[in-house]
């Protein structure tokens, strides 16, 4: 059910396993609050789903952040979305009574998670990031210690540069985080081999981040 009263749009399904991670679904560039629902529903079975929409609009198609160009980012503008996502997790973690979430992001979606775990790390208990790239050039000093992170790029994807999502994996090692990097024989659409890549991650044992 879309909801209103929080500070972003949203979609809310409580869990039906009380094991299964919570899930904040981030949807890419022109999807909306129901986007990745199902996607969420086969990734993680029972899980709660918690799916904001956008703020930012590219010529009428919701994002999460504003930028120049195709892979050229407004950085301020990405530092204030995500410090906005993350108060809105907080609060809406809060309301809804979840633990801290898993984030699962495709594209303009993967890259404000990414941001988030670079910004403000304590707000997300890990991340499958779908075609991320660098969010910021030169983030902030995080602490991302205990917390896993699923990198999936495509090897044929026209948007995110090889080099690129490279960098951002070394961000997110430096920072700490349990990295597991993949990159596909795929473009930027999402594959079946993505899907079951991150089913079966997020169905492993996760450590507790310290």
């Amino acid at each position: 059910m879309t909801d209103t009263a929080l500070s972003f749009v949203h979609r809310f399904e409580p869990a039906t396993d009380a094991g299964a991670p919570p899930l904040l679904l981030l949807h890419g560039t022109g999807g909306d609050e129901n986007d990745l629902i199902q996607l969420g529903r086969m990734l993680s079975p029972g899980s709660a789903l918690l799916s904001p929409r956008g703020k930012v609009l590219e010529g009428g198609a919701p994002r999460f952040f504003r930028r120049l160009r195709e892979g050229v980012f407004d950085e301020e503008d990405v530092r204030f979305r995500a410090a906005e996502l993350a108060d809105f997790v907080t609060e809406a973690r809060k309301v809804y009574n979840v633990a801290a979430p898993v984030a699962v992001g495709f594209s303009n979606g993967a890259n404000i998670a990414a941001a988030m775990l670079l910004t403000r790390p304590e707000v997300l208990a890990g991340a499958v990031l779908l075609r991320a790239m660098v969010p910021l050039a030169a983030p902030p000093a995080a602490d991302l210690k205990g917390r896993g992170v699923l990198l999936l790029s495509g090897g044929m994807d026209p948007i995110v540069p090889e080099e690129n999502a490279e960098r951002l994996a070394a961000q997110l090692r430096a920072a700490g985080a349990r990295l597991d990097h993949r990159t596909l024989p795929v473009g930027h659409g999402l594959s079946q081999a993505d899907i079951g890549l991150a089913r079966q991650w997020l169905a492993a044992p996760q450590p507790v981040a310290a």
